[in-house]
């Protein structure tokens, strides 16, 4: 075997390792795109949860709220007298409305404390109406609560575990209005991209011509492509179930760093690079010592025991050495760069910060 066989060879390992690993990268359109209309709606609504164990509120409008329930039901009660129900809440209830939903179908509803109400555990939802942002009502609700936690208090001693005031109902709502959705009516449907980029809109146009025929997908801006529907309606709920599901490898994410200032969380995207630097952070911290003591006064001085507080401050500065960061190529040697520094999250920050501001840092910082 020559030399040229052996390139040949080599060659072709190094297209199939490339194809193995855009198979691998490559998703489905339905993954990385949404069409255009397809999208849920948010139901809300007030309600009364009764049946609580003594973990429930006085609250005015909770009080307000019962006496009409029960004036409805035509159960009077004596004017001017002051009604307690420890055993009642007053709740917002939410629901996601999903895309095609019909009259009949049960929806999950979250159901969520908005007074002073200890724990919602055992409790019921009364019938509460879900409406939508319109103000028509889309849902009822109704059903018992389930609460994933435990509590206990007594002699002044509390004992929680996870979130009290918040329930959920599996299937405890029940659509009554549905929403039109007329995908497929006219000769077009739209595609949204979940991530705007000119060149996995392009793929995603690509990959649909080559699969439905040239011409069915142009791509309209770096977000939405536009794909012709068939003639016949019946065969347009097939032609886009194929179209989701045809795969398309999208393009590299770009490089970004995004930094959580309250949490002190850092998260890089793959393509992020660092330019040859160097950095010295020292650390300031300062501590108080509280020594208390007690002044007793002597005997028959007539005075009274007093405490006395004596405080010591230190305040240490740590020096901060002069490190060289080395030009990182991948993300693995950016963090590795990173974390010789011996730096926490908190400092880390103000570091990438001043990294960007000198050019170092070759990604776009956000800080959220």
């Amino acid at each position: 075997m020559n030399a040229v066989h052996k390139f040949l060879i080599g060659l072709m390992w190094l297209f199939a390792a490339l194809m193995v690993s855009d198979a691998a990268r490559a998703e489905r359109i339905k993954e990385i795109a949404s069409i255009a209309g397809v999208r849920s709606n948010q139901l809300v609504g007030y309600g009364i949860v009764v049946g609580l164990d003594g973990t429930g509120e006085n609250m005015p409008f909770t009080t307000q709220s019962m006496v009409n329930m029960l004036s409805r039901m035509g159960v009077s009660l004596p004017p001017g007298q002051t009604m307690q129900f420890k055993n009642a809440a007053a709740v917002m209830v939410t629901a996601d409305l999903p895309p095609f939903a019909r009259s009949g179908q049960p929806l999950d509803v979250t159901v969520s404390s908005i007074g002073s109400a200890k724990s919602l555990r055992g409790g019921t939802l009364i019938m509460t109406p879900l409406k939508g942002a319109d103000g028509n009502v889309y849902a009822m609700a109704q059903g018992n609560l389930v609460v994933s936690g435990a509590g206990a208090s007594a002699a002044g001693s509390k004992a929680t575990v996870n979130h009290l005031a918040v329930g959920r109902i599996a299937n405890g709502a029940t659509v009554e209005r549905e929403v039109p959705m007329n995908i497929g009516d006219g000769e077009m449907a739209h595609f949204e991209l979940r991530r705007t980029d000119f060149g996995t809109a392009q793929r995603v146009v690509d990959a649909i011509n080559k699969a439905m025929g040239k011409g069915t997908a142009t791509a309209m801006d770096a977000r939405q492509i536009q794909v012709r529907l068939p003639q016949d309606p019946t065969q347009r709920v097939a032609f886009l179930g194929a179209v989701e599901n045809l795969n398309v490898t999208p393009m590299q994410m770009p490089a970004k760093v995004i930094v959580n200032a309250r949490t002190g969380s850092v998260v890089m995207t793959k393509a992020v690079m660092l330019d040859e630097c160097a950095i010295a952070h020292g650390n300031l911290s300062v501590s108080v010592t509280a020594d208390n003591q007690v002044v007793q006064p002597g005997a028959l001085a007539g005075g009274q025991t007093a405490a006395a507080t004596n405080a010591t401050i230190d305040i240490k500065q740590e020096g901060g050495a002069l490190m060289t960061l080395k030009a990182g190529a991948n993300l693995a040697d950016v963090v590795k760069a990173l974390n010789a520094i011996g730096a926490n999250p908190q400092d880390l920050i103000a570091i990438l910060q001043a990294m960007k501001m000198a050019g170092s840092l070759r990604a776009e910082l956000e800080i959220i």
